[in-house]
């Protein structure tokens, strides 16, 4: 059988359909994702059967692409019939509105026909009449009828075939449809048992997770039992070392006491003596302080005083020069030899006052080895005597022999020199360095140096030693030789020395005295030495004397032994004027001046020979102290050279600077400098009060206890006061003048033995004389401060120009400015001009007229011409600064006969006009025609003037903010300016901003965008809420709007996106996404919106607080609460502890547990809290007080997608498009709530707890106004069928004023009952929450029925029966038992008539006989009480008739809480006279007493007045049958015996007999005599 021709075929249904990724689809296979681990049993098998892993590798392969083949088969199948039931879909839709367009056709022919038919009746009727105009009208009104017939009968032939090939189309996608349906159940199918499959995987998985569940948690019970086991060994453990630890301490305490007492006593001390040292310390602070005061206020004093000597010295210094000059003299010189001869003068002074000194200290010390010596001589000591060299005394007398005979010979130098080394003098002492300057130390006061020599004299060196003080009396009455005693002792200690080695040389009757060898050279000197090196020098000893002498080697000073060697070999006996040589060897070890003697001993007497070591010194001097430039013209540079000498083996840095300026080379030390301007009388002024200071210095550093760091201190805070001043006595005012300068060279390194040369410049700028006084300082301290000074003479020039320096402000780049230069002249004679411009500024700069004639004393203009081009910072170079941009162009003035030009200079800053746009190019991409895209640029001003800018020619969907794109930017200033791009339809823009400067500058950018039209729009685009308070709710609405109803272009703009094809028409649906964790709750958030409808969307703004914020502030306050506990608990523990002794104290503080909470215990502590705790609810109620307000701003994108979501599958998303995005822009502004609740620590929810059921719980809610205005308040509507009801409604709450709500909770049934209660204000609504639980009394009684019977009982008697309620219920219920016979309604209801009268199915009350001595027939106890929840109480019933009757009864009611009737209990019960009884028949008398006689019997005669009472029986007989035997009728009596306690009067062994007759009456009248036999038996 042959296929039917299809449309589409299945080859072409697969090719159509998208390649598919075969890897991609293996990858999603289940199947392959077993494969590596297959792969990997298949090695390990592979060892041990090759072959069959081989065949079952190749089969697994051919398995797998198969099933791969028919996946992508199954995958093309479906896709193919989607296809097809598409292309029905279209076909369909098609076919429909085809045949529609034929049905309009067929109308229009009809008409056509019909209107052609009208039109030939009149055509004819016009024939008839002639109208031939009218006739012509109507004929061409018909053929324009027939032209569009014939064209509406093609349009249907066409209409026509195209709806044949559409049916034909159709029938060929139903056949395929056809073909392929056996597919489609297939693929259901499949699909359904893949869903099964699912759903298997899906319960295996769960029950796997379950089952892992339930093992985790039998882990976690595991753990925490092993842990609490841990915790109680550790706790038995510790509960061990606690009971050591406290007989341990129990034993020790009563030692610890004891140590204690003693560490008490011993701190007490000291303290004290702490407290002692403390205050004298305190006492020498204060001491030094006052001190320093004094000192410091003297200084001031004394300073003042110098510098105004210096004045009156420098005014007659002046004086002295100007008479000088009007002499003619050397001004210069004569004060120079007069500040030398000063300066000299001053030295000799000094110095004899030093040499008075010296001899103050010698005499004394002589005085004190004397009386040493007469102590000694008394305790037979002998002296000790010294063979090679002199003792101190010895040096002493030969030096003051010297001194009085006038020698100053230099071997006593070192004499000194020991003396001073054996015994240090304080540091802080003034010495006189130079004739120039004089450096002192104020502030450091040396301490004694640690030396291994040992004095002569013991106890001469130790602290409690007091030397001898000469009487300034004394010294004065005391010659300079010293008195003839002092001759005669040295004369005899001589002549002692002399007689045993020196002998008199006398030749010729002439004695030899003086000098018996001659050295050469004199003095031993080595020079500029380097320690580790070894110098070597020879000295030549000649014979001086008149004949023969030997020469013997004594040594040299203990001082040089160490350093010092000497080879001499003695020659034996010399003749005169013979020599011998002697070799001197030095070896330095230390950096230090070394001075002695090399001694020798002649015939005639010792001679030595001078020893210097001298280190490698500066040696500093100019060439010249006074440098004149003589006369020159102002403007003009010439220069000088001053050269400095160094001379010296050590070199050092220097630095040249104005006499005036104060600088500090890179090693300064606390010295004072003093000009050499100052006589050497002021210097001595300044010497005794230095002495002064430091004499106090050492008396407070004697007396004061402070030790070494706080004399350190104190030295520290007075350095910067001595500092200021050294610097106030070492300035010296002098008048700063910049015509003379010092060159390049004014700094560096000078070596030794070198010279620089030092450039002094003389530029004059004001006509006049000019003298500047210079210095030189160095950074080795021990050199002099060396001073010159330099004079000269300015001229000035004839022409000048006012404005040396023109300024032009700021310039731009490619703008002309335009200046007028004015040229003075003071000349007599008229003058030839040549402006010159610098040639690199000549393209820039112009100078017009370049030449001009300026007449005699007047003045001359130049134009001035600057036109800045961009090559500008290339062609200036050096004239211009590229960082600044400043310009400082040299224009020169040439002058006819002048050798210097006249110069001044252009300065400018030069700016470029630039503004910088960024971004250049701007891309807005997909923007919906309902909303506004903005993006920021940022326009920079490059220039440093401020501009005018201006975006012009914007399009109509542009705008630029602020002020319209228009606007003044500042120099460097950037702004941030938002362009908004707003389209009007949908298109695709490409257009450019055009910024325009103040100059007509044009800076563009370039923009491009899509306008997109999405097919539906929101009334609404932007909402702004109300201030809303926390908790509060603000609603708002809006419109989600479907206006595209029609495809026709020239109606409306079609919803597109940019150019696409545009948006087909039907229902449309959108899905507003909201951010997570936002308090915006729209609905409905998901819709579909029909073409031609709206649909209404609620937007609500409920702010709330951040949970994780509430949790912080609640574990805030748990970790507070937690620490009051413990430290409260501490603090009574303290207390306790603190009873019993200190060291308990002491001892438990140490185990003290740590308050610090872990980050473990928080974290604990964050999960056991829950929305509903009291903490969480507290730190909330804490955190909304506290609010300060906020604002949120929320925008929330709406996504829109064709089709309707009703026909979407569940789990298939709408195809939503992202360019059709609408936005919601939501501004949400925070308040603090006007209203606060003060009461429950601000909680507002309201818990009203269990309340029974009937009855009414109450709580008061406390509101405040922390507003500052006062609010009308307004109150939700409750339910009012509902258990919660506002007591006290109110209308105003003024501003901080309190008021407190009362609430009532009754609920009406047992129910969880919770509603809403809204406080509202025009700042804001505080909702309240009620909550509250209705419990009902649920008891349970024991009586099944409702309904008692206490049976029979015999009259006067009584019986009790007991029964039991329990309370099921979670409350305590309080129960009254009540009785309808003790009822207040009891008398109302017997006034009605008897329930026998009105109903013969009812005869008795529910309250019937009753007692006739008026007790209640019915009681029972307890009557009232309360009912534990869960327990169960009993209850005892009692009856008591007084009488006999059948119709005893009673209403038994639970009444609970005073209101509800929990159970009502029916009591009967019956009495009888005697114990049997019988009991059946018709009743024969009234259940109500008080319609028959009540007898009045005593209870003796009651049996004889009984009668006999009758029993009525009533028997029915009814036959329905004749043929059927009839059943009799039957009647049963009852007879009874009433148990009894009364003892009875027969014997148990009778029986009671009790007879009657019984009569029958109907139709026959009978009567039967019946005899009742009882036996009365023991009760069980």
């Amino acid at each position: 059988m042959e296929e039917p021709t299809t449309l589409f075929s299945d080859e072409d249904l697969v090719d159509s359909l998208p390649p598919i990724d075969d890897e991609r689809i293996q990858l999603e296979d289940p199947e392959f994702e077993m494969e590596p681990f297959l792969l990997g049993f298949e090695d390990t098998v592979r060892l041990g059967c090759c072959c069959p892993a081989k065949e079952e590798e190749v089969t697994a392969e051919k398995t797998k692409k198969a099933t791969t083949k028919d996946r992508v088969q199954a995958f093309h199948l479906r896709k193919s019939l989607n296809l097809l039931d598409k292309l029905h879909e279209e076909k369909d839709l098609f076919i429909q509105k085809t045949r529609g367009e034929l049905r309009v056709c067929h109308q229009r022919m009809d008409l056509l026909t019909k209107q052609q038919e009208s039109l030939a009746a009149e055509i004819a009727t016009e024939r008839e009449a002639n109208n031939m105009a009218a006739m012509g009208r109507l004929q061409a009104a018909s053929r324009r009828l027939h032209t569009e017939l014939e064209n509406e009968k093609d349009l249907q032939s066409k209409i026509t075939a195209m709806l044949k090939d559409s049916e034909n189309a159709m029938w060929h996608i139903e056949i395929q449809k056809g073909l392929f349906e056996d597919v489609r159940k297939r693929n259901e199918e499949e699909a359904e048992a893949r869903q099964r499959s699912l759903e298997i995987h899906a319960a295996q998985q769960l029950q796997k997770e379950k089952e892992t569940l339930e093992k985790v948690e039998r882990n976690r019970l595991l753990r925490a039992r092993k842990s609490l086991h841990v915790q109680k060994e550790l706790g038995l453990r510790h509960q061990k070392l606690v009971e050591d630890a406290q007989r341990n301490h129990r034993v020790a305490v009563k030692f610890l006491k004891a140590s204690l007492g003693r560490v008490r006593e011993r701190e007490q001390k000291e303290e004290m003596e702490s407290r002692r040292h403390m205050k004298r310390r305190m006492d020498a602070v204060l001491a030094l302080k006052n001190n320093i005061t004094a000192s410091r206020e003297t200084l001031k004093k004394f300073q003042a005083w110098g510098q105004s000597r210096a004045e009156v010295a420098k005014q007659k210094a002046l004086t002295e020069k100007e008479a000088i000059l009007a002499q003619g003299g050397d001004a210069f010189k004569h004060l120079f030899h007069q500040r030398r001869h000063q300066e000299l003068e001053a030295q000799r002074r000094a110095f004899e006052e030093e040499q008075k000194l010296r001899k103050q200290e010698i005499v004394s010390r002589i005085l004190k080895e004397e009386a040493e010596e007469e102590h000694r001589k008394k305790r037979q000591h002998p002296p000790s005597k010294t063979t090679d060299q002199w003792t101190l005394r010895d040096k002493t007398w030969k030096y003051i022999s010297d001194f009085c005979e006038g020698k100053t010979a230099i071997t006593t130098n070192h004499l000194l020199e020991n003396e001073m080394a054996l015994h240090p003098k304080p540091s802080c002492l003034l010495k006189v360095i130079s004739s120039e300057s004089m450096q002192m130390d104020l502030g450091s006061i040396s301490t004694e140096e640690e030396i291994l020599a040992e004095p002569d004299i013991p106890g001469l060196w130790s602290k409690d030693y007091k030397s001898y003080q000469v009487s300034k009396e004394d010294m004065e009455r005391k010659p300079v030789g010293g008195t003839k005693m002092d001759k005669d002792i040295l004369a005899r200690t001589m002549e002692q020395l002399r007689s045993g080695v020196v002998h008199r040389q006398v030749v010729s009757g002439r004695e030899f005295k003086g000098r018996p060898f001659n050295s050469k050279p004199e003095v031993i000197h080595f020079k500029d030495f380097d320690i580790g090196k070894v110098y070597k020098k020879k000295i030549t000893l000649i014979n001086a004397t008149y004949t023969i002498n030997y020469c013997k080697l004594v040594g040299v000073e203990e001082s040089l032994k160490d350093f010092i060697h000497i080879d001499f070999d003695p020659t034996g006996p010399m003749s005169a004027g013979m020599s011998c040589e002697v070799l001197v060897t030095f070896k330095p070890m230390i950096n230090k001046d070394l001075e002695g003697n090399v001694s020798f001993l002649a015939q005639t007497g010792g001679f030595s020979v001078p020893l210097k070591c001298s280190t490698k010194k500066c040696s500093l001097s100019l060439d010249k102290e006074l440098i004149d430039f003589g006369s020159y013209v102002v403007g003009e540079t010439t220069s000088r050279i001053i050269t400095l000498t160094n001379v010296g083996g050590l070199g050092t840095r220097f630095k040249f600077l104005l006499d005036s300026e104060f600088f500090e080379m890179e090693e300064p030390q606390p010295v004072m400098k003093m000009s050499s301007v100052f006589t050497y009388e002021d210097k001595s002024f300044y010497e005794k009060i230095m002495n002064s200071l430091s004499e106090q210095q050492l008396d407070g550093d004697g007396s004061s206890p402070l030790d070494l760091p706080s004399r350190k201190e104190s030295e520290k805070l007075d350095e910067a006061e001595v500092s200021a001043v050294a610097s106030a006595m070492t300035m010296v005012p002098s008048e700063e003048q910049a015509e003379i300068t010092l060159g390049e060279v004014t700094e560096g390194e000078i070596g030794p033995f070198s010279s620089i040369k030092v450039p002094i410049l003389f530029n004059p700028v004001i006509p006049g004389e000019v003298q500047t006084k210079f210095k030189v300082m160095f950074k080795n301290s021990q050199c002099p401060t060396l001073y010159f000074r330099a004079t000269g003479i300015a001229v000035d020039v004839p022409v000048w120009v006012p404005r040396a320096i023109v300024d032009l402000k700021i310039c731009m780049y490619d703008r002309l400015y335009q200046d007028s230069i004015t040229v003075h002249t003071r000349s007599k004679a008229a003058l030839r001009l040549k402006f010159e411009v610098c040639k690199e500024l000549r393209g820039h700069i112009e100078l017009l007229p370049e030449t001009g004639y300026i007449q005699a004393q007047s003045s001359y203009s130049v134009q001035l011409k600057f036109l800045p081009r961009h090559s500008l910072p290339e062609d200036a170079g050096k004239y211009f600064d590229q960082d600044s941009r400043v310009l400082e162009a040299p224009m020169t003035i040439w002058v006819a006969d002048q050798i210097k030009p006249v110069g001044f200079t252009v300065q400018a800053i030069v700016t470029t006009s630039d503004l910088e746009i960024s971004p250049l190019e701007i891309n807005f991409g997909y923007c919906t025609i309902y909303e506004a895209i903005r993006t920021e640029i940022s326009l920079s001003n490059l220039s440093l003037l401020p501009q005018e800018f201006g975006f012009v020619g914007l399009p109509k969907y542009v705008d630029i903010q602020p002020n319209d794109g228009f606007g003044t930017i500042l120099p460097l200033e950037t702004l941030q300016l938002d362009v908004i791009f707003q389209p009007i339809k949908a298109k695709e823009y490409r257009f450019e901003l055009v910024c325009k400067s103040e100059i007509n500058r044009c800076f563009k950018v370039s923009c491009q965008a899509v306008g997109v039209h999405p097919p539906l729009e929101l009334s609404h685009y932007q909402i702004k809420f109300s201030a809303t308070a926390l908790y509060g709710t603000t609603v708002s609405t809006l419109y989600v709007i479907n206006s595209h109803l029609s495809m026709n272009k020239l109606i409306h703009s079609l919803p597109r996106i940019g150019s696409e094809e545009a948006t087909p028409v039907g229902p449309t649906s959108f899905e507003f996404l909201v951010p997570p964790n936002s308090p915006i709750t729209i609905s409905p958030s998901v819709g579909t919106v029909l073409p031609g409808k709206r649909c209404l969307v609620q937007v609500a703004f409920q702010p709330v607080l951040p949970h994780e914020t509430i949790l912080e502030e609640a574990i805030h306050i748990l970790n507070k609460e937690t620490e009051t506990k413990l430290f409260r608990k501490e603090t009574t523990q303290r207390k306790e502890q603190w009873k019993q002794s200190l060291p308990v104290v002491r001892v438990h503080n140490r185990d003290r547990p740590t308050r610090a909470s872990t980050p473990h215990t928080q974290e604990l502590q964050r999960q056991e809290l829950s929305a509903s705790s009291n903490e969480y609810q507290a730190a909330q109620a804490t955190l909304v007080r506290t609010f300060q307000g906020k604002f949120d701003r929320f925008v929330v994108p709406c996504v829109v997608a064709s089709g309707d979501i009703k026909d979407r599958k569940a789990s298939e998303p709408l195809s939503f498009s992202p360019y059709n995005t609408l936005y919601l822009e939501l501004w949400c502004p925070v308040v603090a709530p006007s209203i606060v609740v003060t009461s429950n620590e601000g909680k507002t929810v309201v818990n009203f707890g269990d309340i029974a059921v009937g009855h009414r719980g109450i709580k008061k809610i406390t509101l405040q106004n922390i507003s500052p205005e006062d609010l009308a308040l307004e109150f939700s509507v409750l339910n009012p069928h509902g258990p919660f009801v506002l007591l006290n409604p109110t209308r105003k709450l003024c501003s901080g004023e309190t008021q407190t709500l009362v609430l009532s909770f009754s609920p009406h049934e047992s129910i969880l009952a919770q509603e809403t209660l809204d406080i509202i204000s025009k700042r804001g609504t505080l909702t309240l929450t009620l909550t509250g639980t209705g419990v009902a009394s649920m008891i349970t009684c024991s009586i099944e029925g409702n309904i008692l019977n206490m049976g029979y009982v015999l009259a006067r008697e009584s019986v009790s029966t007991n029964f039991k309620l329990q309370n099921e219920s979670s409350l305590p219920i309080k129960f009254w038992m009540r009785l309808e016979s003790l009822s207040k309604k009891r008398a109302e209801n017997r006034q009605q008539l008897p329930k026998f009268l009105t109903s013969h199915e009812q005869r008795t009350e529910i309250v019937g006989t009753q007692n006739h001595n008026g007790q209640s027939v019915f009681s029972v106890v307890p009557v009232e009480g309360l009912m534990v929840p869960g327990k169960t109480h009993e209850f005892t019933i009692t009856f008591s008739p007084d009488h006999e009757s059948l119709y005893f009864s009673d209403l038994l009611q639970v009444v609970l809480f005073e209101k509800k009737v929990s159970h009502q209990i029916l009591l009967k019960g019956a009495a009888r006279e005697h114990m049997m009884f019988v009991e059946g028949g018709d009743p024969l008398d009234v259940p109500v007493e008080s319609l028959t006689v009540i007898p009045a019997f005593d209870p003796e005669h009651r049996e004889e007045a009984e009668e006999m009472k009758p029993i009525l029986v009533t028997l029915n007989y009814v036959q329905f049958d004749t043929d059927m035997p009839t059943p009799p009728a039957t009647r049963e009596l009852q007879v009874g015996c009433i148990r009894t306690t009364q003892p009875s009067p027969r014997k148990p062994d009778h029986p009671l007999m009790v007879s009657t007759l019984l009569q029958l009456r109907g139709d026959v009248k009978e009567t039967y005599k019946v005899i009742f036999v009882a036996y009365v038996v023991a009760g069980l």
